[in-house]
């Protein structure tokens, strides 16, 4: 969020704290920078002063982390992180800016976003579609709220507009991050339950580009896999997941599974001819696809 001023003083940078406390508070709220700027060309051109407000938070003692505000006030996009010392050279405290403007714009925002959470424990997935949509308003970049929307279009079996919100999701490194991995998993799992095959092994490859030492994860895409009846792929996956985690009971039972059924030959190669159950027969009762997926 940007704001213009002319000719308005720099404020004096704070530590949020007094000094003399015996312990030092973390640095955290809403803090501005500015840059001057020039506007018009030739006999009209003025300098500006352009004020940038950010949502701050630190990490620890030698690390803040930055987020921009957007144009309703809500910390959204990328955040960055900067030293500590850059941090209280260039940035100035707004707390009053913050009381007014910030905080009860995240008040509104995250009120909004339980009202969709429970009307999608409630089954009312009109309602709750109604409640994402007014939080995505506020904050399009928002976690939660395009988790929900994905997993109540899901619910619906909306596949067109659950895979318009897997293709946002995806972009997006938050949705990945360890505070979102239960949303994270549940969207995992309603795309492979919805026969979004394709869609659910993009999803978990785009989470190892984040991180690629969860056998849990692995062990889903496995099912992704298995489900895609790309059986040398659920194989390579259960490899991964067995070199991470060699006690992982589900992953052995699975990768026996595969070669009992001649599905994979021993090297992991896809046997000629290999295919799931045909539709009307029963599976296996150790078919690995009847098993809930292991959580992240």
């Amino acid at each position: 969020m940007t704001e213009d001023i002319n000719n308005e003083p720099p404020q004096e940078e704070t530590l949020g704290h007094e000094e003399g406390h015996k312990r030092e508070e973390k640095i955290s709220g809403v803090f501005s920078t500015q840059a001057v700027q020039k506007v018009g060309t030739g006999t009209t051109v003025r300098k500006t002063i352009k004020k940038t407000f950010w949502y701050v938070k630190q990490l620890d003692k030698n690390i803040v982390e930055i987020q921009p505000l957007n144009m309703n006030y809500i910390p959204s996009g990328p955040k960055r992180k900067v030293s500590t010392e850059d941090f209280l050279e260039k940035f100035s405290p707004e707390p009053e800016f913050y009381i007014s403007n910030v905080f009860p714009k995240m008040k509104e925002l995250n009120d909004t976003v339980n009202k969709g959470e429970k009307h999608r424990e409630k089954g009312e997935t009109f309602s709750a579609e109604m409640e994402f949509g007014n939080a995505l308003n506020l904050d399009e970049e928002n976690i939660r709220a395009n988790f929900g929307l994905g997993l109540t279009y899901l619910d619906r079996g909306d596949d067109s507009r659950a895979n318009d919100i897997f293709e946002r999701l995806i972009k997006l490194d938050a949705a990945f991050e360890p505070e979102h991995k239960h949303l994270f998993n549940d969207f995992g799992i309603n795309l492979r339950k919805n026969k979004m095959y394709q869609q659910s092994v993009e999803y978990y490859e785009r989470a190892m580009e984040l991180t690629d030492s969860d056998e849990n994860l692995h062990y889903n895409m496995a099912r992704a896999y298995y489900e895609k009846e790309d059986f040398a792929g659920a194989f390579k996956s259960l490899e991964m997941a067995l070199s991470l985690n060699p006690n992982f009971e589900e992953a052995k039972q699975f990768r026996k599974f595969l070669l009992d059924k001649n599905l994979v030959d021993e090297s992991g190669n896809q046997a000629s001819g290999a295919a799931l159950p045909t539709p009307g027969k029963k599976k296996p009762k150790k078919d690995p696809s009847t098993n809930y997926s292991v959580d992240l």
